[in-house]
């Protein structure tokens, strides 16, 4: 199915929250997503030859790395565990020094926030490496349902968050309610805050951790890069829709790692193909804060940060020590 067809959904979908109707579940299959009202095409660049290089995703080791879950449109909260980490001050600007923050997605949706955490994001990647550290955060499913036009976990601010974006083609959404036309606009491929999203990856390795949204499969570790790359192309306008987008045991869906029995010999599997010696995850709410499971081979990070869920600030700190759990 096409770009263009998943984005007619939205009509259906703001038309559902109008009638205050509950959220549907995530479709088994994008194609349940088909239906609405008409949306033009993406841009041509979109059926032309991905122009991007392929993004360096696998880090050497470093000091320290703070690992961030689920932020969900919540600056404050962001704002919280970083200064919990003693990554920023209280400005939001980098004190880290040479620290790395990894934050593993699901910066959209379920707040009002996002269009300044995505510029506070990108502001903290010059400043974090002109001190000598880094950030790096990756795609969850949120970024991608956005550009892909579910919009069922948008609030009302967050429809309103992108109206300020300047030389948004509000046009090409003519036919969508004139208060979404200004977040699709942003967010669809090739649309500026698609083209942020699309500096950035769906896994990352730093060191000896792997860092993903959900999880990962036995025998994923091969097409990674390529994961990688079809999504940034994506996004960019550059390229179909990537097949991670729809696989439910793919970086940015799989919670086969979160839920409260996980399978140790799969994990070891998945560790084993990717080189590694833990995986670093989140998307799946942990109601007891951050933990661990398999002997510390796979930490589960997504606390419920944002005021959506109330849970509480916390983060994960990787050192030379080990692993400790920022309260």
């Amino acid at each position: 199915m096409t770009w263009a067809m998943r984005a007619l959904v939205t009509l259906a979908l703001i038309a559902a929250c109008d009638r205050k109707a509950a959220p549907p579940p995530r479709p088994a299959s994008a194609d349940a997503l088909a239906g609405g009202a008409a949306a033009a095409p993406p841009p041509a660049s979109a059926a032309s030859a991905c122009t991007l290089e392929r993004a360096v995703w696998r880090h050497p080791a470093v000091a320290r790395v703070v690992a961030v879950g689920d932020v969900h449109g919540d600056r404050a909260a962001f704002q919280r565990v970083l200064q919990l980490a003693g990554l920023v001050d209280a400005d939001l600007r980098w004190t880290g020094g040479k620290a790395w923050l990894v934050q593993t997605g699901d910066i959209l949706d379920r707040g009002d926030d996002e269009q300044q955490i995505l510029d506070d994001l990108e502001r903290l990647e010059g400043e974090a490496a002109a001190a000598g550290g880094r950030v790096v955060w990756l795609n969850g499913n949120h970024e991608l349902m956005n550009p892909a036009g579910d919009l069922r976990y948008v609030t009302p601010g967050g429809f309103a968050d992108f109206e300020d974006v300047p030389g948004l083609d509000r046009e090409r959404f003519a036919s969508a309610p004139a208060h979404v036309r200004a977040r699709l606009a942003a967010l669809a491929p090739g649309g500026p805050y698609a083209q942020v999203l699309a500096g950035q990856n769906v896994i990352a390795v730093v060191g000896d951790t792997a860092f993903a949204h959900g999880g990962l499969a036995p025998g994923a570790a091969a097409g990674l890069d390529d994961a990688n790359h079809a999504t940034r192309c994506w996004l960019a306008g550059q390229g179909p829709p990537p097949a991670v987008l729809d696989d439910d045991r793919g970086p940015v869906w799989d919670r086969t790692f979160g839920l409260d029995q996980v399978p140790c010999d799969v994990l070891d599997r998945v560790l084993g193909e990717l080189g590694v010696a833990r995986l670093v995850i989140g998307h799946t709410t942990q109601p007891d804060g951050v933990n661990e499971r398999c002997g510390g081979k796979v930490w589960r990070i997504d606390v419920g940060l944002a005021r959506h869920y109330g849970g509480p600030t916390q983060a994960l700190e990787l050192t030379a020590a080990g692993a400790r759990v920022l309260r």
